[in-house]
């Protein structure tokens, strides 16, 4: 699938509006009723990976820097896309540490918090947890994570 489309910054994230025939076809294809999509493609024949999603109204594709930089375009560039969707899994979530497992079981609160967080600050405090060498320093990160999460 095809399309051109300028790029355009809402709020401070540049991005692009996919259009709804494309959005329908990636849809399908994933067999989802809902975003966000998987989707692999190029941008003016850089490629990229990502997921269009829905968001102000509208389904975007965000334009990391690396994307931008790879196809030498800017916010303001009509830029050519091709799209697919990607049924390859993402990198996933490091496990959680059986510290913060009990810890969230027993507070209620701070569980459906983090359930709330973005799945990408879950997975960056999971990989940092997972990176501690002591039990000690594991409890007290575990701690602060808590402490964070019922502010």
């Amino acid at each position: 699938m095809e399309f051109v489309v300028k790029v355009h910054k809402l709020g401070i994230n540049p991005c692009v509006d996919v259009p709804e025939r494309i959005v329908n076809a990636l849809l399908r294809d994933a067999k989802k009723q809902s975003g966000p999509v998987q989707v692999k493609g190029t941008l003016d024949g850089a490629a990229f990976e990502t997921s269009v999603v829905k968001y102000s109204g509208g389904w975007r594709l965000y334009l990391n820097t690396q994307m931008r930089k790879d196809a030498g375009v800017d916010v303001g560039d009509t830029v050519h896309f091709t799209l697919q969707y990607d049924p390859v899994p993402r990198v996933r979530v490091p496990p959680m540490p059986e510290t913060l497992r009990v810890a969230l079981a027993k507070n209620k609160y701070a569980k459906e918090r983090w359930h709330l967080q973005p799945r990408s600050r879950r997975k960056e405090i999971l990989a940092y947890l997972n990176s501690l060498k002591t039990k000690e320093s594991l409890e007290r990160n575990v701690c602060k994570i808590i402490k964070m999460l019922v502010k």
